[in-house]
């Protein structure tokens, strides 16, 4: 089954490379302004997770560059998602505000909650 899964896995990253979407534009004073925003924002993933792909292909359209933690191979990083976050899975979004810190765990999800909060213009 690891053997499947490791193979599935790079024909995904393969495919992914050789279909990237195109970054979407902003304004050099938007894109500043974002950059500050997304300071607050982690996304955990695995590198081959299919759901983790969907997401950053979301974020490279709407040319969002927030950290990402792989939860998989970073002992500390899993214990932080596990501990904090409540669940070893993925994606999971980490929004950090003064209201406290948001886990969105489901890929749909941050989509849409990403689309909503850093729109491109048209």
């Amino acid at each position: 089954m690891k053997l499947i899964r490791f193979i599935v896995g790079k024909i995904l990253l393969v495919l992914d490379y050789l279909t990237s979407p195109k970054r979407g534009h902003r304004s050099e004073a938007n894109k500043a302004q974002i950059q500050e925003d997304l300071k607050a924002y982690s996304l955990y993933e695995f590198k081959a997770c299919p759901f983790c792909i969907k997401v950053k292909r979301q974020m490279k359209r709407l040319n969002l560059d927030i950290e990402l933690r792989d939860a998989k191979n970073n002992q500390e990083i899993k214990n932080e998602l596990v501990s904090k976050g409540g669940s070893h899975k993925v994606p999971c979004l980490r929004i950090d505000s003064d209201k406290g810190t948001q886990w969105m765990y489901e890929s749909n999800d941050i989509i849409n909650y990403l689309e909503k909060t850093f729109p491109l213009q048209n």
